[in-house]
C-alpha cells in the first residue's frame, strides 16, 4: 500500500469483454491518497469510466485487486455493499427517483441503511440542499427540476451518506452548456473542504483548476500521469499531447 493515507488503489486491474478479445482495461495500477482529487482524462473508449465504475465493483474486473481502505474489495467473501456506503457515486445521468419529491431522494438511504432517524434524516438534506442553493426544492419531484439541479440533488444525495471518498462519472455530460458551471462549483466546495474525490471529465479547466493529480488513460491504460500542470502544460507522451491538441 502506498502508506496510511491511501483511501483506494488497484494492482493491475484488467476488464475484458468478448472472451478477451475487448480489453477495456489494461493492467491499470493506480492510487488515491486521503484528501486528493485525481481527475481522469482521456478519448471516448479509453476506458476512464470503466475504471471508476470498478472502483466500487459497479464493473467487476477480470484481474487483478482493488484495495478500499486497505480491504481487497476484490475478495469473493467481502460485502461490497458495506464498502459501497463509504464511496458517493454521481452518475451522468442523475439517477433520481422519479415518484419521490427530492427530500425523499435524499433521506431514503440514510434511513434505510444507516438507520438514520428520519428527523435527523431531514434535517441533514435541508442543510446539504440549502449548501446548493436548492432550499425551496425540497418537496419538487425530478420531473420539475433542470438538468443542473438534478445533478446538485444527486451530488448532496451521495453526501447524505458521509462518504470517505466520492467517484463522479462525466457528472456535467449530460447537461446544457449553461448548467455546466452551477455543478462544477458544487464540485470545486467539496474539493476545498479536503473531500477525496476521482472524477472522470471532459471538463478540461476543471481538471486544469481544482486536479491534485491528472491520470491521462487511452485504450485501457494509464498513459500519463501527474499535476495538472505537468499534463496542461508539458505533456511528455505523443498520445497524451494529441489529445489536448483536439480538446484544447
Amino acid at each position: 500500500m502506498n502508506g496510511k493515507n491511501c483511501i483506494i488503489k488497484t494492482e493491475n486491474l484488467t476488464k475484458t469483454y468478448l472472451g478477451g478479445k475487448l480489453v477495456a482495461l489494461n493492467n491499470v495500477s493506480a492510487h488515491v491518497e486521503k484528501g486528493e482529487v485525481v481527475v481522469v482524462i482521456g478519448p471516448s473508449g479509453s476506458g476512464k469510466s470503466t475504471f471508476l465504475r470498478s472502483l466500487n465493483l459497479l464493473e467487476t474486473p477480470t484481474s487483478g485487486h482493488i484495495y478500499f481502505e486497505g480491504v481487497d474489495i476484490t475478495e469473493p467473501k467481502v460485502n461490497i455493499n458495506v464498502h459501497r456506503e463509504k464511496m458517493g457515486m454521481v452518475f451522468q445521468q442523475f439517477n433520481l427517483f422519479p415518484h419521490m419529491t427530492v427530500l425523499r431522494n435524499m433521506t431514503l438511504a440514510p434511513t434505510k441503511l444507516l438507520k438514520m432517524p428520519k428527523a435527523d434524516a431531514d434535517k441533514k438534506a435541508m442543510e446539504l440542499l440549502a449548501r446548493v442553493g436548492l432550499s425551496d426544492r425540497a418537496a419538487s419531484y425530478p420531473s420539475q427540476l433542470s438538468g443542473g439541479q438534478k445533478q446538485r440533488v444527486a451530488i448532496v444525495r451521495a453526501l447524505m451518506m458521509s462518504p470517505d471518498v466520492m467517484l463522479f462519472d462525466e457528472p456535467t455530460s449530460a447537461l446544457d452548456p449553461e448548467m455546466v458551471g452551477e455543478v462544477l462549483d458544487v464540485m470545486k466546495q467539496l474539493a476545498k473542504e479536503g473531500m477525496t474525490m476521482v472524477v472522470v471529465t471532459h471538463e478540461m479547466g476543471f481538471a486544469r483548476e481544482v486536479a491534485d493529480r491528472v491520470i491521462f488513460m487511452a485504450e485501457g491504460a494509464i498513459e500519463e500521469e501527474g499535476t495538472p500542470d505537468e499534463i496542461f502544460s508539458n505533456p511528455k507522451g505523443e498520445r497524451t499531447k494529441q489529445f489536448l491538441n483536439s480538446v484544447l
